[in-house]
């Protein structure tokens, strides 16, 4: 006997879905077809984070208590009307990608389990050159929320200097992304010096409370991951929903929301009623993309007081000017260094 489905309506397509009552979230019951219906409630807001992008797929089949895997490839069994497009990474492999355009493509993802979007920040039909830098707020085990929101709005602060526009959202779990539109003129590797310039001044101006170490083991308060703008990294979209035990989502707020809210409270459940109440936050976030200008001289100012580029992710080739990628603790010491450290423990001994 087939699997029950059951056909939703998304503008003037008609989606089927397959098993619409499997159980996804099994803390507040929440099924695929729930998934679906949540999409479709707040789908102009996930196509304006996600819409027109290339997007990594995370799939969770049998619901977040279970396995669940990132797909980049489309799968090969698709609609016609389901856009691709192929991305090239660093490795040199490509892969044909999925574009949402509209309400049915996010229908269609749901029904895969596809809980998150993950969008590339390029448009589909200009690939090398962002349109958008990247702050991802990651706190480090045991920071609170309160300090997260202290970082993100000295990030909103610094931002205003620079005169960029910032567009906050939570990340559904502990963290904050905040987006920038910029002009696609500048490549990955500039957008991304861009990003860390800005972390760097977010760092000086709060260095108990945020930092730009790459390697976990320097790391304090927040990090500020320069690295989610290399080619090839992604971050949840907005309104993507996160595999949490409370089904939470990756919600735009306003800056002044993030004074005093509580990202518990974003979820499958309430988030389409604050959509369907008070509209998409972010609404305005293509209505000016912004110049690096002011930021590449804040990247050229740093270099002439000798901060060049910071590490990258394992398998990106080596920048010219990028430190040792090696974990701190694994460095290799001198000799000569090794025994005179030897030297001082024993005289401290007989001290």
């Amino acid at each position: 006997m087939k699997a029950p489905y059951e056909i939703v309506v998304a503008g003037d397509r008609e989606v089927a879905i397959s098993n619409p009552r499997k159980v996804l979230f099994p803390q507040p019951g929440y099924t695929k077809l729930d998934l679906v219906q949540y999409y479709l409630a707040v789908a102009p807001g996930a196509l304006r984070g996600s819409g027109g992008r290339p997007n990594m797929l995370v799939r969770y089949p049998n619901g977040v208590a279970n396995e669940f895997f990132y797909q980049k490839r489309a799968p090969e069994s698709r609609p016609e009307w389901i856009e691709v497009v192929t991305i090239r990474f660093p490795s040199g492999r490509s892969a044909d990608e999925v574009v949402p355009r509209d309400a049915a493509a996010l229908a269609w993802l749901a029904n895969l389990a596809c809980l998150e979007l993950h969008p590339h920040p390029v448009r589909a039909e200009d690939l090398d050159h962002p349109d958008e830098l990247r702050v991802d707020l990651d706190p480090v085990p045991g920071v609170k929320w309160p300090q997260v929101r202290k970082v993100g709005l000295l990030v909103h602060e610094v931002l205003k200097e620079f005169k960029l526009a910032g567009y906050p959202k939570t990340s559904g779990k502990r963290g904050v992304h905040i987006y920038v539109r910029v002009k696609p003129l500048w490549t990955y590797d500039e957008v991304r010096r861009c990003a860390l310039a800005l972390a760097r001044e977010v760092e000086r101006r709060a260095p108990k409370l945020a930092t730009t170490k790459w390697w976990k083991e320097e790391r304090h308060g927040v990090f500020m991951d320069y690295n989610q703008n290399a080619r090839d990294r992604t971050i949840a979209g907005a309104y993507s929903v996160r595999p949490t035990a409370e089904a939470t989502v990756s919600a735009p707020i306003k800056w002044d929301e993030l004074e005093s809210c509580d990202p518990r409270d974003f979820t499958l459940k309430t988030v389409p009623l604050r959509f369907k109440k008070s509209g998409d936050p972010h609404e305005g976030i293509d209505r000016r993309a912004y110049s690096l200008e002011p930021l590449l001289e804040l990247v050229a100012g740093q270099e002439s007081e000798g901060q060049g580029d910071a590490p990258w992710p394992p398998h990106y080739r080596k920048a010219r000017d990028e430190p040792p990628r090696v974990q701190p603790s694994k460095k290799k010491v001198p000799l000569s260094a090794s025994v005179d450290q030897l030297r001082t423990r024993s005289r401290a001994r007989k001290a």
